[in-house]
């Protein structure tokens, strides 16, 4: 186990998060499925117990996963040790419990407090460590009417501190003037190479949180080109026979090959988030499970530590990327 400082807040995280995006079960954003297809309740708080246990402090969640289900459903798992995690939510769509419907909000600032208050309900806490804003699109030259609204917050001790999850840089500088952002929350795996989101962060002293770490899936080395999805799963439509995807399965293969060769033990998976780390000491990655023994491989992705710079450069080799490093 070990643990990486919150961006520029006082908290000490594992580096390794949970993401409940999946857990939330299926749901639908404004016309298409967003979920990850059905989910056990029980499993899914078995593994959250089994991440406590194991010193995982670090849950990331949404109002718009399941509709709110995730957020219910991490309550449960933390009852009596919630004073033992870094709780993060998100913020910033209309959210139908009763149809699980997610559109989007005709007025994001107006309507935040009472989406605070909402998420304080369902996660049954009386403050939320890291709040986020969840509309990546939204345009910079108005983020900072959203920070001066969360800054009201942290005043009244409702959040902790707050962040944007958003692949746009020029919004991400905008929140880092914020003082109490801490975080930005953005994509970044092995084949998507965020970095001029990582330069902001570490310029900024932000934590990189980083979502789809193992490329929902893809990087993790056990789709084929007859792997497919249910109705009701976020990847359904997805067809590893096309030439883009077919190509992301071939070289996730040659990164896998090369660490076997060289008697490396490592899963796909925990390569994948080993990478995440060694690419900078900001990263803290949250991927996504439905099962215990997802978590368990995850997690033990810490027992074997970092890259060294050659198994960085070749992986960037194999993704035809120009070295970050000599």
């Amino acid at each position: 186990m070990f643990t990486r400082r919150l961006g520029r807040s006082d908290l000490e995280v594992s580096a390794i998060g949970m993401g409940c995006w999946a857990m939330g079960g299926p749901w639908t954003f404004v016309d298409g499925p967003a979920g990850w297809g059905q989910v056990d309740d029980s499993e899914s708080i078995r593994a959250i117990h089994y991440a406590l246990d194991a010193g995982i402090n670090f849950f990331d969640t949404a109002a718009n996963y399941g509709c709110g289900h995730s957020e219910r459903v991490l309550s449960q798992a933390l009852a009596g040790r919630r004073d033992k995690v870094i709780l993060a939510t998100k913020f910033g769509y209309v959210v139908d419990e009763e149809k699980k419907l997610v559109t989007e909000a005709d007025d994001v600032v107006k309507r935040i407090r009472q989406e605070c208050e909402d998420s304080l309900r369902r996660l049954t806490t009386d403050h939320i460590d890291l709040y986020q804003f969840h509309k990546g699109d939204y345009e910079p030259e108005k983020a900072a009417e959203v920070c001066g609204v969360l800054e009201t917050l942290v005043e009244e001790g409702k959040i902790r501190w707050y962040g944007w999850s958003t692949d746009n840089p020029e919004g991400a500088l905008v929140f880092a003037q914020g003082k109490h952002c801490t975080a930005i929350q953005h994509i970044l795996n092995m084949g998507f190479d965020a970095a001029q989101l990582l330069k902001v962060c570490e310029e900024h002293d932000l934590a990189s949180v980083n979502r789809t770490p193992l490329g929902m899936g893809l990087m993790t080395g056990k789709f084929n080109a007859d792997t497919t999805f249910p109705e009701n799963d976020v990847r359904h439509g997805w067809d590893f026979r096309a030439e883009r995807p077919a190509k992301r399965l071939q070289l996730t293969e040659a990164v896998r090959k090369m660490f076997a060769d060289a008697g490396d033990a490592r899963t796909m998976a925990q390569i994948a988030l080993a990478w995440i780390w060694t690419r900078s000491n900001c990263t803290v990655p949250i991927p996504g499970f439905k099962t215990v023994a997802q978590v368990k491989e995850n997690i033990q992705a810490m027992e074997f530590g970092l890259l060294n710079q050659e198994q960085m450069r070749q992986i960037d080799a194999i993704f035809g990327r120009e070295p970050l490093t000599s």
